[in-house]
């Protein structure tokens, strides 16, 4: 029998959507029911248990093979000592509540990078702890993918995102305190921003780790702002303020051409759109 990997029911990819979910409500300043469903089935329940094995494994990283067959022999081990039936009950309910708050489709699009990762952990886990014999070749697969990760130099590790890595490193105590904080910390924070300011923030979170989407969305906010400013170049009287309109116009379009998305473009982007905001009320 041959484990295949079911993103639905992989723990690892349920908890990395879920906080990416709850990144993106705070830049809307939208209550997260992602959170809550966080701090209900991920703080002191089997369901913590084995993810805290999925981050072990992503969190491994620059080992010795010796160091990297050793801590994934321990993952092995520790998951054997999970209660089956009280994780398998964990992961139907948790399933069903988001089942219920959000639309499938739209929650599961999003692009992982750590994705192939924690598709492999899932299947070595499954396999280990199913009795009936299972199809060694996704096994053999699955394991020189984890670590192939484990030895890897850092320059090349497959991480989640800062926020997940992030909270990681919390205990669990402060981990589910830090839930509760984190919409208002944020809301705080972006307090100040326009709505098409939270949209691109909103966007460049959930399309972090899909380039081309996310490019083909830059672009078309970089090419929106274009047309405004030079549809209201000439009607500004103002010299200093025509050339600093003339030049974000020629500094947009080397950044249309680029094929890579840096961290400048969103920033210049938020600035450009506060900028064609200001001229439109001129």
């Amino acid at each position: 029998m041959k484990v295949k990997h079911n993103k639905y029911k992989n723990t690892g990819i349920l908890f990395e959507l879920l906080v990416r979910k709850i990144t993106s409500d705070t830049m809307t300043n939208s209550n997260s029911k992602a959170a809550t469903l966080v701090k209900k089935y991920f703080t002191k329940s089997e369901l913590a248990n084995e993810n805290q094995l999925y981050q072990t494994i992503n969190n491994s990283i620059s080992l010795s093979e010796g160091k990297a067959e050793s801590v994934l022999s321990t993952v092995l081990d520790l998951s054997r000592k999970l209660d089956r039936d009280q994780l398998s009950k964990e992961k139907y309910n948790l399933i069903k509540e988001i089942k219920e708050n959000f639309d499938m489709v739209d929650f599961f699009q999003a692009k992982i990078k750590s994705y192939k990762l924690l598709a492999s952990t899932y299947i070595l886990l499954e396999s280990h702890n199913n009795r009936k014999f299972a199809n060694p070749e996704s096994i053999i697969t699955s394991k020189i993918t984890i670590l192939e990760h484990i030895t890897s130099n850092p320059d090349t590790k497959m991480s989640l995102t800062p926020l997940v890595e992030d909270l990681m490193k919390l205990d669990k105590g402060t981990r589910a305190l830090t839930y509760k904080i984190m919409l208002e910390k944020y809301n705080s924070k972006f307090d100040g921003l326009s709505t098409e300011q939270k949209e691109v923030l909103k966007e460049y979170i959930n399309s972090a780790t899909d380039a081309p989407k996310l490019k083909e969305f830059l672009n078309s906010k970089f090419e929106g702002i274009t047309t405004i400013l030079k549809e209201n170049i000439d009607k500004i009287t103002e010299p200093a303020l025509k050339i600093k309109i003339q030049e974000v116009i020629n500094l947009i379009e080397p950044i249309l051409e680029s094929r890579k998305i840096k961290d400048d473009h969103l920033v210049a982007l938020l600035q450009y759109l506060e900028l064609s905001r200001e001229i439109k009320v001129v």
